[in-house]
């Protein structure tokens, strides 16, 4: 690529997915984060005049700083793709599949990650009864963030959701333990953290100040860490992830690595000041400047 004093960027951020919030937030922290490492940064807040806007600014890559759908599940990607502009993170088929829960557990068994039992289940089934036993987890099968995330308990009704839940939904059953994930860079998987949080790690918890707390690395036996690490970078080649991915785990640790669990994979992990991910590359020597100016270097089209 060209010197970074050459090289324009255009930092996608906004949207109109649930995460639009969020996105924003990632966005404004990567902008100033690669302004500081010598680019010329151009924030573009995605909507339907995306491509018009990319023309007009005429980019020499982007760096997709979107979450959730359209900008996380292939969709912009696509539009990338069809530019020729080079871009951060996941290409058009890994962004669907791993955004597609259901697709994303079917990928994990085919290469022997351990999962726990799902069905989709239209909404009214869902709220008419237990499809599952309790407890077990209701959210969308296609946004991130937990956003729509219920937690039905032994002994509760069905649930009752919200007017924007998809028409069909997810329900998992409940993973007990601690909440650990663990990002991969390129080929390399960087460290674990251990989310801990007062109640259930939902939207507020993983973006309000003070929603959790992260140790990092994990204060975890190393057979753990080393498991974690490994099925993360096994879950980021299965999915043809490429760049930046995080992979989320529940552990029993009664029951030592039996009790290891993936729950799914993030191609856009969060770049806010909480998020996980920029933190982990810390731990691991990297300035969130240099963190951000690697995915720069890495973008490409054809992902």
């Amino acid at each position: 690529m060209s010197s970074r004093q050459s090289l324009k960027v255009a930092v996608l951020k906004g949207g109109p997915s649930a995460e639009r919030e969020v996105s924003l937030v990632s966005g404004r922290e990567c902008a100033k984060a690669l302004r500081g490492e010598g680019y010329e940064v151009i924030e573009i807040d995605a909507g339907e005049d995306l491509c018009a806007q990319l023309t007009a600014c005429q980019p020499d890559v982007v760096f997709n700083a979107l979450h959730g759908r359209y900008g996380e599940d292939g969709c912009v990607q696509g539009i990338l793709e069809w530019m020729r502009l080079p871009y951060s993170h996941s290409g058009v088929l890994a962004s669907a599949l791993a955004m597609d829960k259901e697709k994303t557990k079917e990928i994990y068994v085919r290469a022997g990650l351990p999962i726990v039992a799902s069905v989709l289940a239209r909404r009214e089934e869902v709220e008419a009864g237990h499809v599952i036993a309790p407890p077990y987890v209701v959210k969308p099968y296609n946004e991130g963030s937990s956003v729509g995330v219920y937690l039905v308990h032994e002994g509760a009704n069905a649930p009752r959701l919200a007017a924007d839940m998809p028409p069909v939904v997810m329900v998992e059953a409940f993973a007990p333990g601690r909440e650990l994930t663990c990002s991969v860079m390129g080929d390399r998987a960087l460290c674990v953290t251990d989310i801990l949080t007062d109640g259930w790690y939902d939207y507020d918890a993983k973006y309000k100040e003070g929603g959790s707390r992260h140790v990092c690395p994990a204060e975890i036996p190393d057979e753990i860490t080393q498991a974690c690490q490994d099925y993360a970078l096994r879950a980021h080649n299965a999915l043809g992830c490429r760049g930046v991915s995080r992979t989320d785990f529940r552990w029993d640790e009664s029951k030592g690595l039996a009790g290891l669990i993936l729950l799914e994979t993030n191609t856009q992990p969060g770049m806010t000041p909480t998020s996980l991910s920029p933190e982990q590359a810390q731990k691991c020597g990297m300035t969130f400047g240099q963190f951000v100016a690697w995915m720069v270097e890495d973008a490409s089209c054809d992902r």
